[in-house]
């Protein structure tokens, strides 16, 4: 092996390491505060990726149904926990008015927005920002529906609800997307040159991002009210909950964080490497190489 193809190695090897730190620090995130074993971290990487992919070819991403069917489900099952606690019915109406706003009127809004928007060349910037709007509310609604009632559990039944819920967004990244494959047009076409080693730009993107995001959430555990509300779940769920910490709310955070860092790499990883519907459904290590 000479000098040049290690080069070249190096710098996938540091590409590709760069987005498995950040999905590392998801996986983290998830298990220190709920305790689950998040096996689904790999399907939103694929449906980060294949929903910036059906937006560049001005196709409406399938993913806004599944968004807009979960909000469905999600206010179903709050309504249902209001039907459970009749000390409750007093604020009701108030009650259904702000789950009705919080999971049906804004998963039809980020429908009708890139039902709007989706038919006509938008800027890479509001494609991946509209394709994080679609992807990252998944995250929380998915801990709302599989993983809050069951919050108390033990580890193993955790982890077997994990795999559950991986197999169900493996048929549905099926279904949305088929088994072809998908890949995105690149956040930069340069390429620089040291020596006789070719640097492309989306490969400098990778890394930049990654070393923002991780200097962020620095950061956010260490300054953040909420930040320190997370990293105090972690280390105790019950005495953060005897301090008024809401474990419930904590939960919905990581999830939040872990979907938009799984998208995020998605819509990084995609222009580099070809995503296939099929790769969703073997998990973290297949959707991103």
């Amino acid at each position: 092996m000479d000098l040049s193809i290690a080069a070249i190695l190096a710098q996938d090897a540091i590409t590709t390491g760069s987005i498995y730190a950040l999905l590392a620090l998801a996986l983290v995130l998830v298990f220190s505060v709920t305790r689950v074993i998040f096996i689904p971290q790999g399907e939103f990487v694929a449906y980060g990726a294949l929903t910036l992919a059906a937006l560049q070819s001005q196709k409406l991403p399938a993913t806004c149904y599944l968004l807009i069917a979960m909000g469905v489900g999600c206010f179903v099952a709050e309504v249902a926990g209001i039907v459970r606690h009749p000390a409750r019915y007093h604020q009701i109406w108030r009650l259904l008015a702000v789950l009705a706003g919080k999971y049906l009127l804004f998963s039809v809004a980020v429908w009708g927005a890139t039902q709007a928007a989706f038919v006509q060349p938008l800027p890479m910037i509001a494609q991946v920002a509209l394709t994080l709007l679609i992807v990252v509310p998944m995250g929380p609604f998915v801990y709302r529906l599989a993983y809050e009632p069951i919050a108390e559990a033990s580890t193993l039944l955790l982890l077997i609800v994990a795999v559950a819920v991986h197999f169900a967004m493996v048929g549905l990244g099926l279904v949305m997307f088929g088994a072809e494959g998908s890949r995105t047009t690149a956040f930069s076409d340069a390429n620089f040159n040291l020596g006789s080693v070719s640097i492309s730009g989306q490969s400098l993107w990778v890394v930049g991002t990654a070393v923002v995001l991780i200097v962020a959430l620095y950061f956010y555990f260490d300054r953040s009210i909420s930040g320190k509300a997370l990293r105090a779940t972690s280390v105790n769920r019950l005495g953060a909950r005897l301090v008024g910490i809401g474990t419930t709310q904590a939960g919905r955070l990581a999830f939040t964080l872990a979907a938009g860092l799984g998208a995020l790499c998605g819509v990084l990883v995609a222009p580099i490497t070809t995503i296939f519907g099929r790769r969703a459904s073997w998990g973290l290590a297949w959707a991103v190489w």
